[in-house]
């Protein structure tokens, strides 16, 4: 978590959405929107739950005006189940060409919003032990979305705060 911590500095920089990706009925699929909704009850603003389709949002993004737009959600990436993933858009390109779950991919959609709303794109993402329908969450996954929920919001109060004495020092 230490590397997350250091490089969320960079994702949550400006204005920054979060959207909750997933089907909570498919077991660890349901990551993302659980994160998403944890992140909504802490105070996080900008926080949208996509669910299974997420490309229905992109008029959203677009009206936003967002310098970051963070997706999240469970995605199989090779790592032990309940491991972060943490990506950038040309890295969600080259994973998620065009194999999803979704309608569209990752890929497409961080393509998209990149070129046409022209924002920073980032996957926060864990790696999923199943998403078998009617599946509860699996121990690792419970324990980073844990972990996340405690991370995050801090992290963005953090980047606030320090954008604040930037602005009161100059």
């Amino acid at each position: 978590m230490e590397d997350i911590s250091s490089t969320l500095a960079e994702v949550l920089r400006g204005r920054t959405a979060f959207l909750g990706i997933g089907n909570t009925d498919r077991g660890d699929d349901g990551f993302g929107v659980r994160l998403a909704e944890a992140l909504g009850e802490a105070g996080v603003e900008n926080v949208l739950i996509a669910g299974s389709t997420p490309e229905n949002y992109m008029t959203v993004l677009e009206k936003g005006q967002y310098d970051s737009v963070v997706f999240l959600d469970a995605v199989f990436s090779g790592a032990e189940p309940g491991s972060v993933v943490l990506m950038d858009a040309a890295q969600i390109k080259s994973a998620f060409p065009q194999v999803s779950t979704h309608k569209y991919s990752l890929g497409i959609l961080a393509g998209v919003i990149g070129s046409a709303i022209g924002t920073r794109v980032w996957l926060l993402g864990v790696c999923p032990a199943s998403t078998k329908m009617d599946t509860p969450m699996s121990a690792a996954v419970k324990e980073t979305l844990r972990m996340l929920i405690e991370l995050l919001p801090s992290a963005k109060r953090s980047v606030r705060e320090t954008l604040k004495r930037e602005r009161v020092c100059h």
